[in-house]
């Protein structure tokens, strides 16, 4: 552990990482929003083997907008939410 004498001879802690008590953020197969991503994605390819006319170009560009729509609240996730640590 990393520690600074400071002028009134304090010892301030520099080592974040040994005194970390919580996560980010839940893992990511532990949260809603993976299920839905998945669920959608298998409801655009069946729609895509199912429905004349929806072509290969449409399905991945579908797919796209899933992905950094799950991306996006991933990131919002880890922006405003914490888990206790356990090790």
């Amino acid at each position: 552990m990393a520690s600074q004498a400071t002028s009134q001879g304090q010892q301030v802690n520099r080592d974040r990482a040994s005194s970390r008590e919580t996560t980010e953020t839940k893992s990511a197969y532990k949260t809603t929003e993976l299920i839905v991503y998945v669920v959608a994605v298998v409801a655009v390819l069946l729609a895509s083997f199912i429905v004349d006319g929806y072509n290969a170009t449409e399905v991945w560009t579908h797919f796209t907008y899933l992905s950094v729509a799950y991306m996006i609240s991933r990131g919002l996730a880890k922006a405003g939410s914490r888990e206790p640590y356990q090790d």
